[in-house]
């Protein structure tokens, strides 16, 4: 089976933000995933802004040094810790920021982008949370396998976003190796956070800045993970691609024209709320 490789860029802004970004050219080479950041920040970067038509989904790493304050203009107010996921599924259009909970220490995360459905584009926004200790984790000897969305090994996280994806934080000692399954007609891919592993024997780090995608196929598969001498730390995306145009203004994406249209009017009126 070919793999492809998508390209990550480094997009940084000022010397409080940096991130490796994966965003497909081909807006189906992800869904329905839409792109993913990896970030580090220190400092507040991103003014209050809207999310309308997908899910934002934040999800900090163990390492992080501290906590993302999360707010939206739902009167949500989230303490998001490490370890921890936060689900904002925008529907119809939200008002959100996120900012280190302690400034000038560093937050370590995934800024995730999932599309919705077509048919709950238009609804209700609403927001999910998953505490760090809640997080399911599978151990093996060499293995840390953390679950905060999906199922891995027959053990599933407890939350039940509105778009079924599955997320993997893969921790692997060196010359431990990962067989991972993947269900007929999911896509896969894998996104390196540390060090430098293998899928299927093909290399990738971030030093190549490389992102292996599998292609979605119609038979169940089962995939090797392995980690070279230093170890390494791998995210794993996996989701049923939702097959729907996407169309887009900014931070707005929708399945049609008229859901897009409707909810920049909603914004400008001011009728996502405010912070």
């Amino acid at each position: 089976m070919s793999t492809a490789t998508a390209r990550m860029q480094r997009a940084n802004r000022g010397s409080h933000f940096r991130a490796y970004s994966l965003h497909g050219s081909d807006p189906s080479q992800l869904d329905p995933f839409m792109g993913v950041d990896h970030a580090w920040m220190s400092a507040p970067t991103f003014p209050p802004h809207p999310h309308a038509g997908f899910c934002a989904v934040t999800y900090l790493f163990l390492d992080s040094e501290t906590g993302i304050a999360n707010r939206d203009s739902l009167g949500n107010s989230t303490l998001i810790e490490p370890g921890g996921l936060h689900w904002t599924a925008a529907g119809r259009g939200v008002i959100h920021e996120e900012n280190p909970a302690v400034p000038g220490s560093t937050a370590h995360l995934l800024q995730i982008f999932v599309n919705l459905p077509r048919e709950k584009q238009n609804a209700a926004p609403f927001a999910l949370s998953l505490a760090p200790e809640d997080v399911p984790v599978v151990q093996r000897l060499g293995i840390r396998v953390r679950i905060p969305l999906g199922s891995f090994d027959g053990v599933r996280s407890p939350l039940t976003p509105p778009t079924d994806v599955t997320l993997l934080d893969i921790a692997l000692e060196a010359g431990a190796e990962l067989a991972l399954p993947v269900a007929a007609g999911e896509r896969a891919f894998f996104m390196p956070i540390l060090g430098s592993a293998e899928l299927d024997g093909k290399g990738f780090s971030l030093d190549d800045l490389g992102a292996p995608i599998l292609p979605t196929v119609t038979a169940a598969t089962t995939h090797t993970l392995a980690a070279k001498a230093d170890g390494a730390r791998i995210a794993v995306f996996i989701g049923e691609p939702l097959h729907q145009p996407v169309l887009a203004n900014g931070p707005m994406a929708f399945a049609s024209r008229e859901s897009l249209i409707a909810a920049t009017a909603a914004y400008h009126r001011g009728d996502m709320g405010s912070l």
